[in-house]
């Protein structure tokens, strides 16, 4: 499977049932699983109203603050109740939850990753200088805010460095690959997801 690139922009929006917000979805694997059958899923979400997030039973899942005030999401068990509030902060917990979302001011936009717990795991790191993504077999780097550049350290027969503006990013998959990651403005920030299959 070859590295895949996309444009924020370029995606299209797909409103949510209950109308509070709108998704981009960058990658959902394997090709055609839809939301029911995903190993692994990654999309970028404009929350315009409260509301409750959708459960997925038996998915993990991790989310990070992009723009705006953010979020508080709270569990209807009680167990979870998280600002998220600060850019650049994962925060992870399970789709089997039962959450309501409330807007700490306008709207807001978010990062997601979403793995299915019985296959595949994921982590997720933000760069704000140069750094190394260790190699995985799936993955997505993102340049949420500045320029990068990120050239393959693996060896392998992608070779050539890749130039992201905001909003611009690759995606791999069923191949492992190895970045450096070099930020070429300031103030910079880049998501790096590294997908796992369970138990390696």
């Amino acid at each position: 499977m070859p590295i895949e690139r996309f444009v924020q922009s370029q995606i299209a929006a797909t409103p949510w049932k209950n109308g509070g917000g709108r998704t981009r979805e960058i990658v959902c694997r394997p090709t055609g699983s839809g939301m029911d059958r995903f190993d692994w899923r990654v999309s970028i979400a404009q929350i315009s109203a409260d509301g409750s997030f959708s459960t997925f039973l038996g998915v993990d899942r991790i989310i990070v603050l992009l723009h705006g005030a953010g979020v508080r999401l709270r569990s209807s068990n009680g167990r979870m109740d998280h600002r998220l509030g600060d850019r650049w902060k994962p925060f992870a917990f399970s789709g089997d939850e039962v959450i309501d979302a409330t807007l700490l001011g306008g709207a807001s936009s978010d990062f997601n990753v979403m793995t299915r717990r019985s296959t595949t795991s994921a982590t997720m790191e933000i760069l704000e200088s140069e750094g190394a993504v260790l190699p995985s077999r799936g993955g997505v780097l993102f340049a949420a805010r500045g320029v990068w550049s990120a050239v393959p350290s693996d060896g392998g027969r992608y070779r050539a460095a890749q130039r992201f503006e905001t909003g611009e990013g690759v995606w791999w998959d069923e191949e492992p690959h190895a970045w450096n990651a070099v930020p070429l403005t300031a103030d910079s920030a880049m998501i790096a997801v590294r997908i796992s299959p369970r138990g390696s």
